[in-house]
Parts: C-alpha cells; sequence; structure tokens
C-alpha cells in the first residue's frame, strides 16, 4: 500500500499546475529493450540540432520521434471537423521536447532537451541503432545550452530555413560546432511552403560550409526527407569512443531538482557501465553517492534495472539533495580508481559571462527564504545564472542575479512564477561597467554602486561595455538600419553584400557595428524587427576586454524631498539622461496616488535637478458649508487649511506610500512593466 500511496502523490505533483515542466505522457509505439547491452558503441549515434530562431529544430524532433515509433505518428497537419458532426480535429505532435510551460505559451526554445530513440534502418533490417537526440535553443540568450550539447554530442544537425537562408544565428552555431570539432551536416527545411527558395539557399549553405558535404532537403512539417536525414546520421555520424569493460567514467552535461528523487544528472558513459547500486564518485568535489535508479529519457524519465553501458547517454539519481553538489562537465568514476591518474571525460563546456545583471525581490518580505529555495533549485537547471544576495532600502532583501540578456531574464522570472509560484519584483536591467583611473580598476554591477556625481569618480575613467552586431538584411532596409544603429550610439565597422546566385531575389546585405551592450539589450530587436518587417536576423557577441569610455552619469529619482530611492537609480548616457528622467517621472506619477497636500517628484544627476513633475493635492473645499458671510471669514479657512496641509507635509516627508504600481512603472523597460502583482506599500 504504501509504494501505491507514493506513486499516486508522485503522479499528483507531476500533474499540478506550476510543477517543473508541463508533464504530457506519451504511449509508444515500440517498447524499449529490457537491456540496453545490446547496444555497444558500434550501434550508438549521439547529434544535436542547431539553427537559427524559427527555423523548424522542435518540428523536426517531433518528426524524427515519430519516425523511430518513440511517440505515436500522428497527422501532421489539422483536420477540419464536419459541421455539425461534433467531431474535434485530431491532436497533434507540437513540439513533444519543449516540456517547459513557458516554452509552449511563447513558443520557443529555452532549454536543451535529450531524448534517446530506438531505429532499424530499412537497409539494415538485422540492426537496430540507438540514437541519442539533443534538442537545442536557437536565441542567443541561451547559447550556453548550445554550448552544453555540442560537449555531450558526436555531431551536430545545421538545420536552415529555406525561405530565410544563412541567418546572423546560424553563423554563430556552426562557429560553436567547429570549435568542437563535430562533424556537420547541412538540413535544408521548409521546402514545402511557396516562399522556398531551396537552390538559393542551399547555395549559401554549401559555400558557408565550404565543403562537398550534400545538402538533404526536407520538409519538417510533413515528414518529407527525414527518413534521409536518419540514414545519413547512422553512415555518417561517428560512433563513441569507450569500453564497456574498463572502469567508469561518466560525463555529466544537465542536471535539474526533483522534490522526491533529489538531484538528477544527464550523464554521458565514455566507459564502463552503471546500474542501481553502484558506487560513484564526484571528480570535482570529491564525494562519494550511491546510484538509487537510472535509465534513459523516452522522452520522460524511464527507469532501466540493467542499467546503462558505454556510449549511452541517460539520467542517474544517486540520493543528492544539495543542488550546490551538482556540477556541470564534472566527472562521475569508478571509486575504487586512482584520482591521479584519472582523466576527465567530456570536451570542456564553454561560459559566457552575465552581459545583464537585474535584482529580484519577492512581492512580500515573508517569501524571501521560499524564493532563495526556488532560485537554488532553478540554477541547478540554468547554469548561466550568476546569484549573489543585496539589500534594497526601499524592496528590503533580494537577490542580485546576472543574465546572458533580457529574454533569458524574463524567461528565468516566468520559469520562477510558473514552477514555483514565487512572484517577484524585477529591477531594470544594468549592464556592468568599469571604472579606471590612478592604477585602480573596478567592476560596477549595480546602477547603486555607481558614483552619484563626477566629484565621487574623481579622476577614474568611465568604461561601458561594448559588442559586435551582425545584422542580415535585405538590401531595401539597409538605410532604416543603418540609422537606427546610430541611434543607438553604434559605429559602423564593414558592410558585405552577401553573394546570390538568382538576380531576381533581394539582395541580401551584412551589417557589422560595435554598439554598446546597454544600447541593444532594452528595445533595440523590437525596433530592428518593425523596421524590417521582421525580415532582418540579429546577433551579437562581445569580447571580455572589450570597454570603451562612455558618458555616463547615474539618475536618482526623489520623492518629496525624501533621500534618492535606491531601486529607481539607473545609469544613462548623458545626452538621454533628460528624456529618459521626463519618461520616468511621467509614468510614476500616472500610477502614484494623490496626497493631502503636494507631492514633488524630482530626477538628480548628483544635486542638480534636471526634470521635476508635480502631484496635486486631493482638495477639499472647506468654504462649501459657508453660506454668506464677509469674504475674510472663506479666507480663514482656506489659510487654516493651508497650515494644516503644510505641517502635515513636513511631517510626512518620506513617509509617501508608493503602491507596487510605482516601482513597476519606473522598472519598467520602454513604458512596459516587467512584473506587477499585488500592492505593497
Amino acid at each position: 500500500m504504501i509504494p501505491i500511496f507514493r506513486l499516486a502523490v508522485r503522479l499528483k505533483f507531476e500533474l499540478k499546475p506550476g510543477s517543473r515542466c508541463e508533464h504530457r505522457r506519451y504511449l509508444t509505439t515500440t517498447s524499449p529493450p529490457a537491456s540496453l547491452s545490446e547496444f555497444p558503441p558500434e550501434l550508438i549515434r549521439s547529434f544535436c540540432i542547431i539553427a537559427h530562431i524559427d527555423h523548424g529544430k522542435s518540428t523536426l524532433s517531433d518528426r524524427l520521434l515519430e519516425l523511430t515509433k518513440t511517440i505515436p505518428q500522428v497527422p501532421t497537419t489539422d483536420a477540419v471537423s464536419q459541421p455539425g458532426s461534433g467531431s474535434a480535429p485530431p491532436p497533434r505532435n507540437r513540439q513533444v521536447l519543449d516540456k517547459l510551460v513557458v516554452e509552449r505559451e511563447r513558443g520557443i526554445t529555452v532549454k536543451a532537451v535529450s531524448v534517446s530513440m530506438f531505429h532499424t534502418p530499412a537497409n539494415a533490417p538485422q540492426k537496430r541503432y540507438l540514437l541519442n537526440l539533443i534538442d537545442t535553443p536557437g536565441h542567443v540568450d541561451f547559447s550556453t545550452e548550445v554550448f552544453r550539447s555540442l560537449a555531450a554530442a558526436d555531431a551536430a544537425i545545421l538545420l536552415v530555413d529555406a525561405t530565410q537562408g544563412v541567418q546572423a544565428q546560424t553563423l554563430a552555431v556552426l562557429s560553436a560546432a567547429r570549435r568542437h570539432s563535430l562533424p556537420v551536416f547541412p538540413v535544408l527545411n521548409k521546402i514545402d511552403l511557396p516562399a522556398a527558395e531551396p537552390e538559393r539557399v542551399e547555395d549559401e549553405i554549401k559555400r558557408l560550409l565550404g565543403g562537398p558535404e550534400p545538402v538533404i532537403r526536407i520538409s519538417a512539417k510533413t515528414g518529407e526527407g527525414v527518413g534521409e536525414v536518419v540514414d545519413r546520421l547512422i553512415e555518417r555520424v561517428p560512433k563513441p569512443k569507450g569500453c564497456r569493460e574498463k572502469p567508469l567514467r561518466a560525463f555529466v552535461f544537465d542536471s535539474w531538482f526533483d522534490h522526491f528523487q533529489g538531484v538528477v544528472s544527464l550523464v554521458k558513459l565514455a566507459d564502463g557501465t552503471l546500474k542501481k547500486g553502484d558506487k560513484i564518485q564526484s571528480y570535482k568535489t570529491g564525494k562519494i553517492f550511491q546510484v538509487s535508479d537510472c535509465g534513459i529519457m523516452y522522452p520522460d524519465q524511464l527507469s532501466i534495472p540493467t542499467g546503462l553501458y558505454a556510449g549511452q547517454c541517460g539520467w542517474v539519481t544517486c540520493s543528492m539533495k544539495d543542488p550546490s553538489q551538482a556540477i556541470l562537465g564534472d566527472t562521475f568514476y569508478d571509486p575504487t580508481m586512482n584520482k591521479e591518474e584519472l582523466v576527465p571525460v567530456g570536451r570542456s563546456i564553454e561560459t559566457r559571462r552575465s552581459m545583464v545583471y537585474a535584482s529580484l525581490y519577492p512581492v512580500e518580505t515573508s517569501g524571501l527564504d521560499r524564493l532563495s529555495e526556488a532560485i537554488d533549485q532553478l540554477v541547478l537547471n540554468d547554469r548561466s545564472v550568476a546569484v549573489q544576495k543585496e539589500s534594497s532600502v526601499a524592496l528590503g532583501q533580494g537577490f542580485r542575479l546576472g543574465f546572458l540578456g533580457t529574454l533569458h531574464m524574463d524567461v528565468f522570472r516566468q520559469r520562477l512564477s510558473d514552477e514555483y509560484g514565487s512572484e517577484v519584483i524585477v529591477t531594470r536591467p544594468f549592464v556592468p561597467l568599469k571604472l579606471t583611473g590612478g592604477g585602480q580598476e573596478k567592476m560596477i554591477s549595480s546602477p547603486v554602486d555607481f558614483p552619484s556625481s563626477s566629484a565621487g569618480r574623481g579622476k577614474m575613467t568611465v568604461l561601458e561595455r561594448i559588442v559586435e552586431a551582425e545584422i542580415v538584411v535585405p538590401e531595401r532596409y539597409t538605410g532604416a538600419v543603418i540609422e537606427l544603429c546610430a541611434s543607438h550610439r553604434g559605429s559602423q565597422t564593414s558592410l558585405d553584400y552577401l553573394p546570390s546566385t538568382d538576380s531576381s531575389m533581394s539582395q541580401l546585405v551584412k551589417l557589422t557595428y560595435s554598439i554598446p551592450l546597454s544600447e541593444i539589450v532594452t528595445t533595440f530587436h523590437s525596433s530592428l524587427n518593425s523596421l524590417t518587417a521582421g525580415y532582418a536576423s540579429f546577433d551579437y557577441s562581445a569580447q571580455e576586454d572589450d570597454f570603451r569610455p562612455a558618458e555616463l552619469v547615474r539618475l536618482d529619482i526623489i520623492v518629496n524631498g525624501s533621500p534618492p530611492i535606491d531601486a529607481f537609480a539607473a545609469v544613462v548616457h548623458r545626452e538621454q539622461a533628460q528624456r529618459e528622467a521626463r519618461a520616468v517621472l511621467g509614468r510614476l506619477k500616472g500610477v502614484m496616488r494623490r496626497q493631502v497636500f503636494e507631492v514633488v517628484l524630482q530626477a538628480t544627476i548628483g544635486s542638480k535637478v534636471i526634470a521635476s513633475e508635480r502631484l496635486s493635492a486631493v482638495r477639499k473645499d472647506v468654504t462649501a458649508g459657508l453660506y454668506g458671510g464677509h469674504y475674510e471669514r472663506k479666507m480663514k479657512h482656506l489659510n487654516k487649511q493651508k497650515e494644516g496641509k503644510k505641517r502635515l507635509k513636513t511631517m510626512s516627508i518620506g513617509n509617501v506610500e508608493l503602491p507596487q504600481e510605482a516601482f513597476s512603472a519606473v522598472l519598467s523597460v520602454d513604458g512596459k512593466a516587467i512584473a506587477v502583482k499585488r500592492n505593497r506599500k
């Protein structure tokens, strides 16, 4: 009875709203083998799919799962029900591997996911292969997920949209795959669309790769050509190197936290075997654990009692309860081995330094501990987030988090809400700055740490981070894009026309700009899409030491003569300071409640007020009850009211009630609130 009860509780937890992901159980058409021992390295292929945003990675993954009978095959186009029939259109497999709620709501992949498939090719019916697929995100903000996938794969499928061709992120992911020395197999997708240009795009791909590798044309939506992709993978992907007779060595390339199992780690076995009851040791921490369960993703967690073998990818639990003990890129090995003689396995996982910082505060101060636990568990699943504690006079205790971009920040906030029920106030994104001078160097990761005046900086120079942005756009939009980059303080470094074999098609132009990162983390991308009708693709990269001098100042907000509110502080360019100040004060005035006295809102740079707004007082007509009498009698009542408000204002300096809408209005980007929940006084 106890095991059945525990199973029922577990299923109830997994299916409730706000769980780790949207669990959808799929009935497989073929059962996995009882033992994975029949799959030596010669019959294993591990690969990942890399591409630009919206080029069809997740859709191709769906078709691969159907082709290998990992999930049932259903129609790829919605059937139209007959009027009066009462029958609903049949379901279809859409983004099966996008399990997070935020992924399904936004239609993007934010987390690389692994899945195992079994396939018997038609030209070799006596052989059954084990295929390990890793689906990756396409947005630059989640590039760490791509790097992690490349470290665990033996080859990469480069997927390109036949209607768009080579885009900025296509170049970025291809460069990453080449750094890992992975074989790259080009695949041309969406050939069924009327706007597809397969000949032109295929020519672009061949010149990009610079090799004789043939390009496979497919439609991931209809499944056309997907079988040829699988055959090419089996034929050309190199088999994993490893021997199951050697002691265990396993590469850890992902992990997450499960409330029942503790830390779940995804591993790729380089040597040896792994099964329930085995002892394993962490190379990074030296701690020894006992395996409580292991298996494969099929596509959900599937326990394999006989264990995993060399060359295979799967998951393992070992009663690890502390998320800090799960280290990405770690090596699990047999404790009987000599650590000094052990060679860690796996390629090094590239990491990127945080590009933007933001502070997170609980809506209710009592929720700090819950928020801390939620962040610890979520960071285990997203290692690119940097975390440190901080405090604010206005908002109390909170956390300072570093992200790879503003989309990364917003997705993290939504995952906190969806998966852990933690509602937070998020400050505006801030790009780290550098102060140099007098032989000293100081990094600034918060506006509060930036000197409020020139005197506070002394002779130190302010440096801001510069990124190299690549924009691929049709020629007719070149002028608008150049004006946009100039308005964001960008300087052009190159303008190249991409070669095209079809003179009837629009010429593509690649623009390279050096732009301050602070200018592109807010509204640059949306403005670019608006100006180019969505035809432009954008990618950027930053060097660790690429900083340049800039005229930056700290903008403070003062409410009714009180000290500057630390949560409202911002660092802006001097030329944009007054415009930004008026915009912030306008938003703040629009959400603040009127008081019985006049409230003055001011924006300052140091001791200089550069903008101000006034919130008029709530006024009661004290003369309404006077029906006649001398004029001086009315003035006596009015003057008495004025003196009373003056005394009340003097006593209320610094005690003006600020609703949470005020924080959300100021801590917003382009007037769009980042987080608005319950009122906070």
